[in-house]
């Protein structure tokens, strides 16, 4: 879970945020769950190669945040992840979920020199299964 808020470099003229600031602010909960299960060296060994999004609501300029990102599903060398952005109550708006997802990782070895080279999958270490098996089951 990530709590921030919307920043005017995250919206437009009316104050209202780009559909892209999603994507950070998952990012920025996937990292928090990584962090705090001990991962270092995830981010460039494991890019994403689906991201689908659901615009439900807008967020607003000064408009606190809550991030969540859930492991769905841990395969051999991908990870599902779906992810919830709620908009906090703001100048009496209600919470409200402003979109929801998933995106797909895929591990690959040899690290972001490989990715470029278009390096193919590889299983996840076993000790990052083992830290986020209790992620994927607590869901």
């Amino acid at each position: 879970m990530f709590h921030t808020r919307v920043e005017w470099i995250d919206t437009d003229a009316a104050g209202i945020y780009h559909n892209s600031t999603v994507m950070r602010f998952v990012e920025a909960a996937e990292a928090t769950l990584m962090h705090e299960r001990g991962l270092t060296g995830y981010f460039p060994v494991a890019p994403r190669v689906r991201f689908e999004v659901d615009f439900e609501a807008p967020l607003f300029f000064r408009q606190e945040v809550t991030a969540v990102v859930t492991l769905a599903h841990l395969g051999r060398s991908s990870m599902r992840f779906d992810f919830e952005v709620w908009g906090e109550e703001l100048d009496g708006r209600a919470r409200r979920r402003a979109a929801r997802g998933a995106y797909i990782t895929v591990h690959i070895g040899g690290g972001a020199a490989a990715h470029a080279e278009g390096a193919a999958s590889a299983p996840w270490p076993g000790a990052w299964v083992a830290a986020l098996a209790p992620a994927e089951c607590g869901r």
